[in-house]
């Protein structure tokens, strides 16, 4: 009997440390194309949290966004609330296999990124300044269109395989003036 409470104990554990999969948004609508959604200008606010969920730092970003055929680019304008301004530029490609593949100078190698449903994960490598000292932190990208306007970004970032914080971010399309 104790035997196999212990098991089922193990198997909920692990269970509970693994991460979702785009397999599970399959069904999910409405689905999420990137070329349509990152297309044009967008605007998002968001917020940095250490690991134990305290908030860090807050932002809003600014991204001029544009495609052709299967390129695509994303000029992020990032303002924090200490007044620190930072920029990426992502350069985006759509291979034939419906995976994209993503970098940016701050990018160490290629990003890789798939989508299912309403969902699109992306994986990288992000190298960050932190107290004077580059780090560089395994990127867990997840985001999920709620409408044809809106998405949730959140990404878990870890150092070692210990996750190390969250960035959480909502953007929403921008109208044309």
């Amino acid at each position: 009997m104790m035997r196999s409470f212990c098991l089922a104990l193990c198997v909920l554990l692990l269970s509970a440390c693994s991460s979702p999969k785009l397999a599970d948004y399959q069904n999910s609508s409405p689905p999420l194309k990137l070329e349509q959604f990152f297309d044009g200008p967008l605007r998002g606010w968001g917020m940095v949290e250490d690991r134990n969920g305290k908030v860090l730092r807050r932002f809003v970003v600014d991204i001029d966004a544009s495609w052709q055929g299967a390129r695509g680019q994303l000029d992020e304008r990032f303002v924090f609330d200490d007044g620190e301004r930072q920029r990426r530029v992502w350069s985006l490609e759509r291979l034939a296999n419906g995976r994209y593949l993503g970098r940016a100078g701050d990018v160490v190698g290629d990003a890789s990124g798939a989508g299912a449903g309403a969902a699109f994960n992306f994986a990288y490598t992000l190298r960050v300044k932190v107290d004077g000292r580059e780090w560089d932190l395994a990127i867990d990208d997840w985001m999920f269109l709620v409408d044809d306007k809106q998405l949730l970004n959140r990404s878990v970032m870890k150092k070692f395989g210990i996750e190390v914080g969250t960035i959480t971010l909502m953007l929403q399309k921008v109208r044309p003036q």
